[in-house]
């Protein structure tokens, strides 16, 4: 009896583990794929408020944003 509740929570705890290496992986994979952000959505940000960006601003807003992920 008290051994299958100790079973019953060491599978319950290595499920949980499993499941969450396993999500954060697929996670960063899709991130990596389909960035939340890139170099139009950010000319588009600085244009709509009132600037005209070069490419070097650009980048370099780009490069900030990769620091951070």
């Amino acid at each position: 009896m008290v051994g299958e509740i100790i079973w019953g929570l060491i599978g319950l705890v290595v499920g949980l583990i499993i499941g969450f290496v396993i999500s954060r992986i697929l996670t960063q994979k899709y991130l990596k794929k389909n960035p939340p952000i890139n170099e139009k959505m950010i000319e588009v940000m600085m244009s709509s408020m009132g600037r005209k960006p070069s490419k070097k601003q650009v980048n370099q807003v780009m490069q900030q944003m990769n620091r951070y992920m």
